[in-house]
């Protein structure tokens, strides 16, 4: 049961072939002997309990609230709850506890979901492996797995079982973990600069990254504001679309979600995707994309190809700019949003009582770690006056390029991008922290952020990532998410070619036994697709700035 799809798993509670409560306990139980993935921060025990009981005699009354009600859920701990601490796994929140819920966190208990517990992360969502928090790094559940035991026999330099297990990927790698391993149905990430896709992609999962604006950010705690997207995680495309049909619509507390009404649906079961036009990105085929990715990237060509799609090589110029304009931008942002934590409102406060200024630096040099404090002072430095036009602004300019180059290629014909998530499969956790959180970002975000980037700006980008362990793909479209075509590409990728979200031939070296065994064993793509809302123009980034201007 605990395998079973969303609406499976609804059907069975509104049956009677399994209780709430019975399938609460189970999960709990799983978290318990999955501990040593580090995947939750808190785990809700008596709360979870409580919902599912009440869910219980919602389903006696026949009163069910929805496809949601009685499933367990996890929420990343950087969304806002009440009554239960979130820490955004840093020093400087341990301990807060906040008087109310998060827009979709409240969305999905007003549908009758049982919040399980509240999952770990990088500190502050600041990183791309989710071992940079204060409660220790997350274990990939694959790590486990008969195939990678016997690859680690095989490899001298995996032989220690302690140091061999593999990173899930960040910052939602608490989540992505805690879906991967069955201990939750779908869970809520966040997604700066591919903070979702990132982990989704390498713990095996469907990684969903909502257009800018589709889904509220009120009640998550802001990392950069222009980026900033509430992600889900599931383990099939049907699941996404299902948690995305709860979560997405107008929100008056947060006036950057759009206006438009948002209107759920089914996928159909049958689709054609002769009429499509996929783009391959010629700036995406960089330094460092494994051999085993690159394969993949041509295999999903070759299936949309073979399908009656028209498959052309397209250009985005500015590509090899984004990930420095990114940084830039990203903490400049973050300068501004940590500039709130200064020891005297709520959070940790130091003892040093020697005057004023000394408590604030004492708060922040104790309450944040080294990877944040990095950040602020890359972005107060990016922020002076006299740096102010030479970086922010100039980088502005060029985020702009970078949603023009979307714009171009979309009017040029194309209806979706086909490009990799990941430059590579998850590593070894001590491989991983040979490099600084500076680096391995910049790496591991190459394929993500321009996405982030051009939604602000055009609404482009909004992202669907249907991927198992590092083998995946993203599409990008300029279609609405209720048209045809978004249905159609959803349905091809996710019913058409097997097993839920699998997509091409059976991969022969992905695990099938352990602890994530009877799962989906094929590889399968990320989807993207954007919508045309004309509310998204903020006013520093709509200004007169020229290409020839930078």
């Amino acid at each position: 049961m605990l395998r079973a799809a969303l609406r499976e798993v609804s059907t069975a509670l509104k049956e009677g072939q399994v209780s709430p409560t019975e399938l609460c306990q189970r999960c709990l139980s799983l978290i318990k002997a999955t501990k040593c993935l580090n995947a939750y921060i808190t785990v809700t025990e008596d709360t979870a309990l409580r919902q599912a009981e009440e869910s219980e005699k919602r389903y006696r009354r026949g009163q069910s609230l929805g496809d949601l009600d009685g499933i367990p859920v996890a929420v990343k701990d950087n969304f806002s709850t009440t009554g239960i601490e979130t820490t955004c796994a840093s020093n400087m929140l341990k301990g807060y506890i906040p008087p109310y819920n998060a827009t979709v966190v409240q969305k999905l208990l007003d549908q009758g979901a049982v919040l399980i517990g509240k999952t770990n992360l990088d500190e502050f969502a600041m990183g791309s492996g989710s071992t940079d928090g204060i409660f220790g790094p997350v274990r990939n559940p694959w790590s486990y797995s008969k195939q990678y035991r016997e690859k680690c026999g095989q490899n001298s330099h995996l032989e220690n079982e302690d140091s061999s297990w593999l990173i899930t990927g960040g910052s939602s790698g608490g989540s992505a973990a805690a879906v991967s391993s069955f201990t939750c149905f779908a869970a809520l990430g966040s997604d700066t600069g591919g903070s979702t896709r990132n982990p989704a992609a390498h713990c095996g999962v469907v990684g969903l990254k909502p257009t800018y604006g589709l889904v509220s950010r009120h009640g998550l705690i802001p990392l950069v504001n222009s980026m900033d997207v509430p992600g889900i995680l599931t383990r099939c495309v049907d699941d996404a679309a299902t948690v995305l049909g709860v979560l997405a619509g107008h929100d008056p507390k947060d006036s950057t979600t759009v206006q438009d009404p948002f209107n759920p649906f089914k996928l159909p079961s049958v689709i054609d995707v002769g009429k499509l036009c996929i783009g391959i990105p010629k700036e995406y085929h960089i330094p460092g994309l494994s051999s085993e990715t690159l394969k993949v990237w041509s295999k999903a060509a070759d299936l949309f190809e073979n399908a009656g799609a028209r498959v052309i090589e397209v250009s985005l110029p500015h590509t090899c700019y984004s990930i420095v304009c990114y940084h830039v931008l990203c903490a400049a942002e973050v300068a501004s949003n940590m500039a709130r934590f200064d020891g005297l409102e709520y959070g940790h406060r130091s003892n040093m009582d020697k005057s004023t200024e000394s408590m604030y630096a004492a708060t922040r040099r104790e309450g944040f770690n080294d990877v944040v404090r990095g950040r602020i002072l890359s972005g107060n430095y990016f922020l002076l006056k006299q740096n102010y036009e030479k970086y922010f602004i100039k980088a502005q300019k060029v985020r702009r390029l970078i949603a023009n180059d979307f714009v171009n290629v979309f009017s040029s014909g194309v209806d979706v991008l086909l490009t990799p998530t990941t430059l590579r499969d998850a590593v070894p956790y001590v491989e991983f922290i040979k490099e600084d959180n500076r680096t391995r970002s910049a790496q591991d975000d190459i394929f993500t952020q321009a996405a982030n980037m051009s939604a602000f700006l055009h609404n482009l980008g909004g992202v669907r990532n249907l991927c198992l362990k590092n083998i995946q793909v993203l599409l990008y479209s300029r279609q609405s998410l209720t048209s045809d075509l978004y249905k159609k590409i959803y349905v091809n990728l996710s019913k058409e070619y097997g097993f839920k979200v699998c997509i091409w031939e059976e991969a022969s070296n992905l695990p099938t036994q352990g602890p994530i065994q009877e799962r989906a064993e094929k590889p399968s793509l990320q989807v993207c697709t954007s919508t045309e809302h004309k509310w998204l123009q903020h006013y520093f980034l709509t200004g007169n700035a020229k290409p020839d201007q930078i």
